[in-house]
């Protein structure tokens, strides 16, 4: 498997809403020119991350139902990043993302995640 893992519908609960690690999706499509852009980065910074961070894509033109989970996120433009924890998001970006705005993205979140992760509680009834 990538560094990078191509998600979808089918797989979008298990590999994203139940992550134990921070998870950044990149939502995008093969028509968007500025996605062609961001793509190389993501993997570059993904590859920086790797032990820190989950990388995911998922493509929003792929199915009726990647989309409807974009616009369930409120995703309007690709490409859009948001991060997961917990199940929840908990930060994103929109639009092409230089590295080094990347870079200091991925740091504030990973802060972000510490508190998210100490201040979550399990929901039981």
């Amino acid at each position: 498997m990538g560094i990078v893992l191509d998600v979808d519908a089918n797989d979008w609960e298990r590999e994203v809403l139940q992550s134990d690690l921070l998870i950044v999706v990149d939502f995008w499509h093969d028509r968007c020119p500025w996605c062609a852009m961001l793509d190389p980065v993501f993997s570059e910074v993904a590859e920086e991350y790797k032990n820190r961070i989950r990388f995911a894509k998922l493509n929003v033109l792929a199915s009726p139902d990647n989309r409807e989970i974009a616009i369930s996120y409120g995703v309007m433009g690709t490409p859009t990043l948001l991060f997961f924890c917990a199940g929840r998001p908990v930060g994103g970006a929109v639009g092409f993302v230089p590295k080094e705005r990347l870079r200091k993205i991925m740091d504030d979140m990973l802060e972000r995640h510490t508190e998210c992760v100490k201040q979550s509680t399990e929901l039981k009834t």
